[in-house]
């Protein structure tokens, strides 16, 4: 995907807090006016429906009252209403947000479990996408990320504790370059590395380096591993290293992934990196290695 305004997906957070806030006083709003309609039906309207209208060859015509209407006094006292429960009540905001966070979560995992079941050949089975850790591996892990994502850093060294530690668990990496034109030139160089056996050295060393993640950063990494530079410099400008990043930039549209980092573990996903990344991690291979993967 090209993603377009993409940031790492811990930035989220606020807008649908925003979000959650607006929906919670348009939802009491509206019931608040839902209410008023039903107990202020206007007393003339009442008396018409009550009384039968006298028979008469031409009916006259009556003009017909708006519905929903409120006069300034009425609509004063409803806003007042509101007011005085959204202060005295702030709680309503937070149920009526975490409400939603976990209903769009929902939404959105449901989402994802079709699209890793539509998309299981590209996603366990890639051609050219680096994979680190055990090759034939019982739970596969994936992570769509990007060499100037803040987050992916952070994450790195969970992710980097798992293949150590679990000498079953098979990795696979998906260069998603998003966040700035460095890093589409950092994966190239990465790619290349790949093609002289030394891609996950340089993976990690390219996330533990706290500067700006560009061809001339991911040079110097790469000759400070002692990589052929020629040769890399080549490989860089290949079919095959550009038909990947293309690969999984489309792979990724496909399966409405605009964030970095983006794990997936068997069929379970975890966005971002989550303060207990780890625990999660370890968690989701356990499951899946207990109760087998449906779509792998």
């Amino acid at each position: 995907m090209p993603a377009t305004s993409l940031a790492s997906s811990r930035a989220a957070p606020a807008s649908k807090k925003r979000a959650a806030l607006l929906a919670a006083a348009v939802l009491l709003l509206g019931a608040t006016i839902a209410i008023g309609q039903s107990a202020t039906e206007p007393p003339a309207q009442l008396a018409q429906a009550a009384t039968p209208a006298p028979e008469t060859s031409a009916p006259t015509p009556v003009a017909a009252a708006p519905s929903g209407a409120f006069t300034p006094a009425q609509r004063k006292e409803i806003e007042a209403i509101i007011k005085d429960v959204l202060l005295n009540n702030p709680e309503v905001l937070l149920e009526a947000q975490n409400a939603l966070e976990s209903k769009m979560d929902k939404i959105q995992a449901d989402r994802m479990a079709v699209a890793i079941k539509d998309h299981a050949g590209e996603l366990f089975r890639p051609a050219a996408s680096p994979v680190v850790g055990s090759a034939k591996g019982d739970v596969s892990v994936i992570e769509f990320f990007d060499y100037n994502c803040g987050y992916c850093k952070k994450a790195f060294s969970d992710l980097a504790k798992l293949v150590d530690s679990d000498k079953k668990v098979r990795v696979i990496l998906k260069e998603f370059p998003i966040l700035a034109k460095g890093s589409e030139e950092a994966s190239r160089v990465a790619l290349a590395a790949k093609i002289q056996g030394k891609y996950w050295e340089f993976h990690r060393a390219m996330l533990e380096n706290q500067g700006q993640a560009n061809e001339a950063s991911a040079l110097r990494i790469a000759e400070k591993l002692g990589l052929d530079m020629a040769r890399l410099k080549k490989d860089m400008a290949s079919a095959e290293v550009k038909k990947e990043i293309d690969d999984t930039r489309q792979l990724a549209t496909k399966m409405g992934i605009q964030g970095t980092p983006h794990f997936i573990v068997g069929d379970r996903i975890i966005r971002g990196a989550p303060e207990n990344l780890a625990e999660l991690l370890g968690k989701h291979v356990a499951d899946v290695r207990k109760d087998g993967c449906k779509v792998c």
